[in-house]
């Protein structure tokens, strides 16, 4: 087996099927996907904008493309991939709505994973007059790549309008599961979603 993972690719890679046909958007390294590949024999690709992270795949043995997410994903029929990954990246993208329905067009499920705002740090720090700096919202305001905040409530809005089924949501803290008031104690969001029929 190869080096373990962080404990949020560890619950991603939980969910994926052995076998499968994975899609992980904003790939980064290609640590996930390459985990996957040694332990649980899925064919897996990925599509990262840096092309440093895509230098980084092709050593590890990930094949991975430089595209743009922003431009959708037309390259990629319907149905051809068990599961579609996008971690820690959906805060980030500007057609929010449209790449998660794209990624239900292209994959049978999706795992999509994101900073929760309304943890209680956060909160904190807003009280206090500044936006919030942490481990999972690692930019100061004039920086961050972030453009699109959601706490659990508004994520699971998202899909009650478009008819996307949540299969699970799972909410960590520091590599911890929380159960007792998510919103606020948790600060990292988890959601494997369907299209509903």
């Amino acid at each position: 087996m190869t080096s373990q993972l962080r404990p949020d690719l560890q619950l991603i890679a939980d969910w994926i099927s052995p076998s499968s046909r994975v899609l992980d958007l904003g790939c980064g390294d290609g640590a996930l996907l390459g985990w996957l590949q040694e332990n649980k024999n899925v064919i897996g690709y990925g599509v990262e904008i840096d092309s440093d992270n895509i230098v980084r795949c092709t050593a590890g043995g990930v094949s991975a493309i430089q595209s743009d997410l922003e431009v959708g994903l037309a390259g990629f029929g319907d149905g051809s991939f068990d599961h579609i990954v996008l971690s820690q990246t959906i805060q980030a993208m500007r057609q929010t709505e449209q790449i998660l329905l794209e990624m239900l067009r292209v994959g049978r499920e999706a795992i999509v994973t994101f900073p929760n705002f309304g943890y209680w740090e956060n909160r904190w720090q807003i009280l206090r007059g500044r936006m919030p700096v942490s481990d999972t919202i690692p930019f100061q305001w004039y920086d961050t790549p972030n453009i699109h905040w959601c706490m659990l409530g508004d994520f699971e809005a998202l899909c009650a309008k478009n008819k996307v089924r949540i299969i699970e949501r799972v909410v960590m803290d520091k590599g911890k599961f929380i159960h007792v008031l998510p919103n606020l104690f948790g600060s990292l969001a988890f959601y494997r979603v369907t299209a509903d029929e």
